[in-house]
């Protein structure tokens, strides 16, 4: 089966758009750069959207976040992990009540520390997507251990399915499906330099052709280090520096440098500004590692018009989930933090009256199995994810629930997994994507330049849009 790569997709819309342009009389290189992505998906909002990518590094723990519940299910569940399975009468208050029923009763629950984000899903502002993972066609388990259809590279290593989810390639990918959405958004964003912004460091996922991650920290934009020094503080030195940045240099690497430091000094000085004006009220705690991140997050979204943009896409981080061990000691203090932060971060887009404008969605390496190793659980494939916001088509499951098995009995459930518990995925990190790419505007044609395997799936049991956002 012949996969088109983003490259060869993109080079067609700007071939496509190159003859659109030259039929116009119109050649100038700056027109043709941004065709190639931006205006050749003809994306004009004049509105405001952002996506926000939730990641967990390591590879969360799928079956004891969302649990589950119906006592049949939960029995089997306990019984497969002895040893680290939540108990039942712990999971009453984080009880996820659905609008419709799943088939055959299944019932879920949140982990205990999770009560912020159950609140949110049984209120409607939250949703569950089941057996998400990487795939690049559609996956039978046969198919698998037969390998007769194309794999995601490198299955069940760290480092890979951080970038196989971010960007659809392996470790060392220059291009994810995030920066995509960057560069398709560029014409309508002023303020292009904050169209993919990063609390994480360098993120596979917001890459683009065009697109420049722009990066930031909990407190704040990155101030350039040599200007915080005393040398600097001078009113005379810093406008004699200021004065030579503005001079053209001939050897082209200088050049280049004192064009990015420009850049990289007044990109501070533009969010410094444009945040200082954005006054939230919602409490987000202390102590809480991905809450500092999500706050910025929220300002940065408050300051949105300030920073002349309208579509953005951010991406925030918490690791600490690779619990081969220790996993009913460590994994609920992180689970409360994505709780706590998410629904702060929720709470905060609320006061703003941003809700209906921002889709926050989870995101991680990959699951890990359902059965126990004794203290912990080791990687996994597929898993469960959660999106929250003021669009999203809350107190509902999308997806198919799994069964609760390990996948080594011989029944038909076993075709679910790949053993030990680890879910084959039945719902593409392609098609999840692409919903959210949908929402965010996104033409159905152009979808493709976003997520290149996305043609290789659709009809009822793989629909390319998952249904889980209002447009």
């Amino acid at each position: 089966m012949h996969v088109l790569h983003t490259d060869t997709l993109a080079r067609r819309a700007f071939l496509r758009r190159c003859g659109q342009l030259a039929m116009m009389g119109a050649a100038a290189p700056l027109s043709l750069n941004l065709a190639a992505m931006g205006e050749a998906a003809a994306m004009t909002a004049s509105d405001y959207k952002a996506l926000v990518c939730v990641f967990l590094f390591g590879g969360n723990d799928y079956a004891n976040t969302v649990v589950p519940f119906d006592a049949a299910s939960h029995a089997s569940y306990a019984r497969i992990r002895a040893g680290i399975a939540l108990p039942h009468d712990q999971l009453q208050a984080t009880r996820l009540l659905t609008a419709q029923p799943l088939p055959g009763g299944q019932e879920y629950a949140l982990h205990p520390t999770m009560a912020g984000l159950a609140g949110l899903f049984n209120d409607g502002q939250a949703a569950a997507l089941l057996n998400v993972g990487p795939l690049v066609v559609p996956t039978t388990r046969a198919q698998y251990e037969a390998r007769a259809v194309p794999l995601p590279p490198k299955l069940f290593s760290h480092n890979d399915q951080q970038s196989v989810w971010q960007s659809q390639a392996a470790e060392g990918a220059t291009h994810g499906w995030g920066g995509r959405l960057g560069d398709l958004a560029l014409s309508s964003n002023g303020g292009s330099l904050f169209s993919c912004v990063s609390l994480s460091g360098t993120s596979a996922l917001l890459s683009g052709h065009d697109t420049v991650q722009y990066q930031c920290t909990p407190a704040g934009a990155i101030a350039v280090n040599a200007l915080s020094n005393k040398f600097f503080s001078q009113p005379a030195m810093r406008g004699a520096f200021a004065e030579l940045l503005q001079q053209p240099r001939a050897h082209q690497l200088e050049d280049a440098y004192t064009q990015v430091m420009r850049r990289g000094i007044g990109a501070q000085q533009q969010v410094a500004q444009a945040t200082a004006g954005v006054a939230l009220n919602t409490p987000f705690l202390a102590g809480n590692r991905l809450a500092a991140q999500l706050r910025m997050v929220a300002r940065m979204i408050g300051a949105h018009a300030a920073l002349g943009v309208r579509r953005q896409v951010f991406m925030v981080s918490l690791g600490g989930f690779d619990l081969h061990d220790n996993l009913v000691q460590r994994q609920p203090a992180l689970l409360r933090q994505v709780s706590d932060g998410i629904t702060a971060f929720h709470q905060a887009t609320q006061e703003m009256g941003l809700a209906r404008q921002v889709t926050t969605f989870t995101a991680s390496d990959f699951g890990r199995t359902l059965s126990s190793n004794g203290d912990g659980a080791d990687h996994g494939w597929g898993s469960h994810h959660l999106v929250v916001g003021g669009a999203v088509r809350g107190r509902a499951f999308y997806g198919t629930p799994p069964p609760v098995s390990v996948g080594n009995t011989g029944a038909p459930e076993d075709a679910w997994h790949v053993g030990q518990g680890r879910l084959l995925p039945t719902t593409s990190v392609d098609q999840f994507a692409a919903t959210l790419a949908s929402w965010f505007g996104v033409s159905d044609a152009e979808l493709p330049l976003v997520l290149p395997n996305i043609g290789h799936f659709g009809g009822a049991a793989y629909p390319v849009n998952l249904g889980f956002l209002h447009v």
